[in-house]
């Protein structure tokens, strides 16, 4: 249903069942997928992708230009993937000529008053509470948990299924699995629940518990602890991904025990 009260821009592509409520705004180069709602006083702009089975909620703002003194009105987007749920006065802006893009998953969770700068890269079954403020060219991958008014600093990179504690502040990279807290951050422990939840094993989740037990606990530095769980820990997945990430995590990583 498409109130007779809202602005649609007559280039704009509505897919098949999608409600655009009343005094919502919608660019032209907009793309938005079946069956998604627009609700009340949304204002969805050039540049906007937006998937299947959206809900997009009263106030918010998406693909906005970035708040960035260096963009030039390059040509970019603001992308978001199907059955994601953008609640109250979120605000997504569009990327720059870095990345091109701003990405937003599938079936994510972005609770009021979230702010997503330009150029991140939010992954797959994403919950983001309420008020956290991300900056520009942030990583945040699959299913990561940011408790509310969390802000992170540009260019840091959320490892997959991470749980950060509210109000944190984000300034190095958090590997996978684990959770965070404190100020300075740091670790406090494997993300136990998420990954039972998940259908992690009893024996992949021992396994992780093993390996930031070396990394983050036994007080080595980070390069011998990564020697220990190459000499020590049977080669699995998560392994390998732990340690790729850590090393690729070139501005370091947050703090053990």
């Amino acid at each position: 249903m498409i109130s007779n009260l809202a602005y649609i821009h007559p280039e704009a592509q509505l897919g098949q069942n999608v409600t655009v409520s009343p005094f919502a705004s919608i660019y032209g180069d907009v793309t938005i997928g079946d069956n998604t709602w627009i609700g009340p006083n949304a204002v969805i702009m050039d540049g906007a992708r937006i998937g299947k089975n959206c809900k997009i909620f009263p106030g918010a703002v998406i693909s906005a230009i970035p708040q960035d003194l260096k963009f030039k009105g390059e040509y970019t987007t603001a992308e978001i993937g199907d059955n994601t749920v953008i609640r109250e006065c979120v605000t997504i802006n569009k990327g720059t000529s870095d990345r091109k893009a701003t990405k937003i998953g599938n079936n994510c969770l972005l609770m009021a008053y979230v702010h997503v700068a330009h150029d991140c890269f939010i992954g797959n079954q994403v919950i983001i509470a309420n008020s956290v403020n991300l900056a520009g060219h942030i990583t945040i991958e699959d299913w990561v948990i940011l408790e509310g008014t969390v802000a992170a600093q540009q260019f840091i990179t959320i490892g997959a299924h991470a749980f950060i504690a509210g109000a944190s502040l984000v300034r190095k990279n958090v590997p996978p699995y684990i959770r965070v807290a404190r100020e300075p951050l740091q670790f406090i422990g494997v993300n136990t629940i998420g990954l039972a939840r998940r259908g992690y094993t009893k024996e992949a989740i021992t396994q992780i518990e093993d390996i930031y037990r070396l990394i983050f606990v036994r007080g080595h530095n980070v390069s011998k602890a990564l020697e220990l769980v190459e000499s020590e820990i049977p080669v699995s997945s998560e392994r390998e991904q732990i340690l790729g990430f850590i090393r690729n995590s070139k501005e370091g990583i947050v703090k053990g025990i």
